[in-house]
Protein backbone atom coordinates (compact mmCIF):
# COMPACT_ATOMS: atom_id res chain seq x y z
CA UNK A 1 0.00 0.00 0.00
CA UNK A 2 0.90 4.05 -0.41
CA UNK A 3 -0.21 6.89 0.18
CA UNK A 4 -2.38 8.50 -1.93
CA UNK A 5 -3.14 12.27 -1.92
CA UNK A 6 -5.39 13.80 -4.57
CA UNK A 7 -5.67 17.60 -4.76
CA UNK A 8 -9.40 20.19 -5.28
CA UNK A 9 -8.70 23.74 -5.63
CA UNK A 10 -12.35 24.25 -6.98
CA UNK A 11 -13.62 24.70 -3.20
CA UNK A 12 -14.73 27.79 -1.29
CA UNK A 13 -13.00 29.64 1.71
CA UNK A 14 -16.34 31.07 3.78
CA UNK A 15 -16.50 33.43 6.30
CA UNK A 16 -19.65 34.09 8.35
CA UNK A 17 -20.32 36.12 10.85
CA UNK A 18 -22.98 35.54 13.57
CA UNK A 19 -23.03 37.88 16.74
CA UNK A 20 -20.09 39.50 16.62
CA UNK A 21 -18.26 36.01 15.83
CA UNK A 22 -16.37 35.36 12.62
CA UNK A 23 -16.59 31.34 11.52
CA UNK A 24 -14.83 30.43 8.56
CA UNK A 25 -15.79 27.08 6.54
CA UNK A 26 -14.39 25.22 3.54
CA UNK A 27 -16.95 24.21 1.29
CA UNK A 28 -17.12 22.08 -2.28
CA UNK A 29 -16.10 19.24 -3.84
CA UNK A 30 -13.67 17.08 -2.17
CA UNK A 31 -13.41 14.29 -3.96
CA UNK A 32 -14.29 13.06 -7.37
CA UNK A 33 -14.83 9.58 -8.74
CA UNK A 34 -14.90 7.85 -12.56
CA UNK A 35 -12.62 10.55 -13.65
CA UNK A 36 -8.44 11.00 -13.76
CA UNK A 37 -6.97 13.50 -11.72
CA UNK A 38 -3.95 15.40 -11.68
CA UNK A 39 -2.30 12.88 -10.86
CA UNK A 40 -3.28 10.28 -12.94
CA UNK A 41 -5.42 8.80 -10.34
CA UNK A 42 -8.70 7.14 -11.02
CA UNK A 43 -11.35 6.58 -8.43
CA UNK A 44 -13.97 3.70 -9.52
CA UNK A 45 -17.31 5.12 -7.94
CA UNK A 46 -18.43 2.18 -5.67
CA UNK A 47 -14.54 2.07 -4.13
CA UNK A 48 -14.92 5.97 -3.05
CA UNK A 49 -18.54 5.77 -2.23
CA UNK A 50 -17.99 2.42 0.36
CA UNK A 51 -14.94 4.30 2.12
CA UNK A 52 -16.44 7.54 2.32
CA UNK A 53 -19.63 6.05 3.43
CA UNK A 54 -17.31 4.42 6.38
CA UNK A 55 -15.73 7.56 7.25
CA UNK A 56 -18.52 9.32 8.06
CA UNK A 57 -19.75 6.88 10.14
CA UNK A 58 -16.89 6.47 12.31
CA UNK A 59 -15.08 9.89 11.88
CA UNK A 60 -17.52 13.01 10.45
CA UNK A 61 -20.92 11.62 12.52
CA UNK A 62 -18.53 11.81 15.82
CA UNK A 63 -16.77 15.00 15.03
CA UNK A 64 -13.28 13.12 14.99
CA UNK A 65 -12.66 14.24 11.12
CA UNK A 66 -9.87 16.55 11.36
CA UNK A 67 -7.87 17.81 8.29
CA UNK A 68 -4.27 19.35 8.41
CA UNK A 69 -2.66 22.60 7.23
CA UNK A 70 -0.81 21.39 4.42
CA UNK A 71 -0.25 17.81 3.16
CA UNK A 72 2.11 15.31 5.15
CA UNK A 73 3.99 12.25 4.28
CA UNK A 74 2.00 9.71 6.04
CA UNK A 75 -2.08 8.90 6.76
CA UNK A 76 -2.09 9.82 10.45
CA UNK A 77 -3.75 13.04 11.34
CA UNK A 78 -1.91 14.64 14.05
CA UNK A 79 -3.80 16.50 16.09
CA UNK A 80 -1.47 19.18 17.21
CA UNK A 81 -1.16 20.26 13.44
CA UNK A 82 -5.08 19.99 12.91
CA UNK A 83 -6.58 23.10 11.10
CA UNK A 84 -10.39 22.62 10.83
CA UNK A 85 -12.64 19.62 11.30
CA UNK A 86 -15.21 18.21 8.70
CA UNK A 87 -18.86 18.42 9.22
CA UNK A 88 -20.65 17.15 6.32
CA UNK A 89 -19.05 14.76 3.13
CA UNK A 90 -22.34 13.95 0.44
CA UNK A 91 -22.52 12.27 -2.52
CA UNK A 92 -23.52 14.51 -5.21
CA UNK A 93 -23.53 11.94 -8.79
CA UNK A 94 -19.70 11.37 -8.80
CA UNK A 95 -18.94 13.96 -6.51
CA UNK A 96 -18.40 13.74 -2.38
CA UNK A 97 -19.18 17.08 -1.61
CA UNK A 98 -18.27 18.80 1.88
CA UNK A 99 -17.74 21.39 4.02
CA UNK A 100 -15.66 21.75 7.17
CA UNK A 101 -15.56 24.45 9.72
CA UNK A 102 -11.75 26.08 10.51
CA UNK A 103 -11.05 25.61 14.04
CA UNK A 104 -9.09 28.10 16.43
CA UNK A 105 -5.72 26.06 16.81
CA UNK A 106 -2.30 27.69 15.84
CA UNK A 107 -2.73 26.31 12.15
CA UNK A 108 -6.71 27.27 11.87
CA UNK A 109 -5.22 30.99 12.99
CA UNK A 110 -2.99 30.99 9.49
CA UNK A 111 -6.13 29.42 7.83
CA UNK A 112 -7.86 32.26 8.76
CA UNK A 113 -5.41 34.85 8.17
CA UNK A 114 -4.30 33.61 4.30
CA UNK A 115 -8.37 33.73 3.93
CA UNK A 116 -8.74 36.88 5.22
CA UNK A 117 -5.56 38.22 3.01
CA UNK A 118 -7.58 36.75 0.02
CA UNK A 119 -4.79 33.33 -0.55
CA UNK A 120 -6.17 31.09 -3.05
CA UNK A 121 -6.44 27.42 -1.19
CA UNK A 122 -7.11 24.09 -1.99
CA UNK A 123 -8.02 20.66 -0.66
CA UNK A 124 -6.19 17.54 -1.02
CA UNK A 125 -7.87 13.98 0.37
CA UNK A 126 -5.44 11.77 1.89
CA UNK A 127 -5.57 7.94 2.09
CA UNK A 128 -3.72 4.17 1.50
CA UNK A 129 -4.23 1.61 -1.13
CA UNK A 130 -2.90 -0.15 -3.72
CA UNK A 131 -3.16 1.44 -7.52
CA UNK A 132 -3.29 -0.82 -10.77
CA UNK A 133 -1.97 0.61 -13.93
CA UNK A 134 -4.34 0.49 -17.07
CA UNK A 135 -4.07 2.60 -20.54
CA UNK A 136 -6.56 5.69 -19.08
CA UNK A 137 -4.50 6.34 -15.89
CA UNK A 138 -4.09 4.33 -12.29
CA UNK A 139 -7.24 3.00 -11.02
CA UNK A 140 -7.76 2.78 -7.08
CA UNK A 141 -7.82 -0.17 -6.04
CA UNK A 142 -10.23 -2.21 -3.29
CA UNK A 143 -7.97 -1.36 -0.33
CA UNK A 144 -8.25 1.70 -0.65
CA UNK A 145 -8.48 3.40 2.88
CA UNK A 146 -9.70 7.03 3.80
CA UNK A 147 -7.41 8.79 5.92
CA UNK A 148 -8.96 12.39 5.65
CA UNK A 149 -11.17 13.89 3.11
CA UNK A 150 -9.39 16.98 3.08
CA UNK A 151 -6.00 18.51 3.95
CA UNK A 152 -6.40 22.73 3.39
CA UNK A 153 -2.98 23.09 0.47
CA UNK A 154 -1.61 25.78 -1.91
CA UNK A 155 -0.76 23.35 -4.30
Amino acid sequence: MRLIAEEITNVDFLCEEKEGKKNYFIEGIFMQSEKKNKNGRIYPLPILEKEVNRYVKEYVEPKRAFGELGHPDGPTVNLDRASHMITSLVKEGKNFVGRAKVLNTPNGQIVKSLIDEGARLGVSSRGMGTLKPENKGQIVQKDFYLATAADIVAD
